[in-house]
């Protein structure tokens, strides 16, 4: 997908709004009218800056799958060894759940409203984004750097353990988003070391 163009300050607040709302009580059950009340629009005056409120989740779901991807691509990029992009991928994906979790939350569980043909196009994504993963850990394997008899089913329980955390993430907790990256990321990967116990790859 392309890059979007930067959202204008009104629309970016209505996305805002519309994304808490979405969070607290789901797509089906927020209407427009609810949401022009909570920015305090008259409903009519809402569609002079928005079409539906599935454009509101479209941008949600397919800006942050724009941001996963890139993360994934930064931390892979370079020719460290599979085990320590594997890290970076962890703690890329973390910050990219962090940095919105009103929207990570949106786009962990309201996708399933996009109509057709832009839920098809996610699950798509969603499942190169997982495909990715499970490639990045195969590779380990072969490598020798990580162990696992089932890269996809790794993969699978890694992001399926990383995507809980904006059920109970808080920005203002005691860990800062880099700590829980850091702390997921030697979690999850104690795991995958050939030897357990170790601290690292063998």
């Amino acid at each position: 997908m392309s890059a979007a163009a930067p959202l204008r300050p009104r629309k970016a607040q209505i996305d805002r709004t519309a994304t808490a709302l979405f969070r607290a009580q789901g797509f089906a059950a927020t209407s427009m009218r609810e949401l022009a009340t909570a920015l305090g629009l008259e409903a009519g005056s809402l569609y002079s800056h928005i079409k539906s409120k599935e454009e509101i989740l479209h941008r949600v779901c397919f800006g942050l799958a724009d941001s996963f991807f890139a993360g994934f691509a930064a931390a892979t990029h370079e020719t460290a060894p599979v085990a320590e992009q594997l890290r970076q991928a962890i703690v890329a994906h973390v910050r990219v759940l962090t940095h919105d979790s009103a929207a990570s939350a949106v786009f962990l569980h309201e996708w399933r409203h996009l109509s057709e043909p832009a839920r098809r196009e996610f699950l798509a994504l969603r499942d190169r984004y997982e495909g990715a993963f499970r490639e990045l850990i195969a590779r380990g394997v072969a490598a020798g750097e990580l162990h696992t008899p089932d890269p996809a089913f790794a993969a699978l329980t890694l992001l399926a353990s990383l995507n809980w955390l904006p059920n109970w993430y808080r920005p203002e907790g005691k860990l800062t988003p880099d700590e829980i990256a850091h702390r997921l990321a030697e979690q999850l990967l104690s795991g995958l070391w050939p030897h357990r116990g170790s601290t690292g790859p063998a």
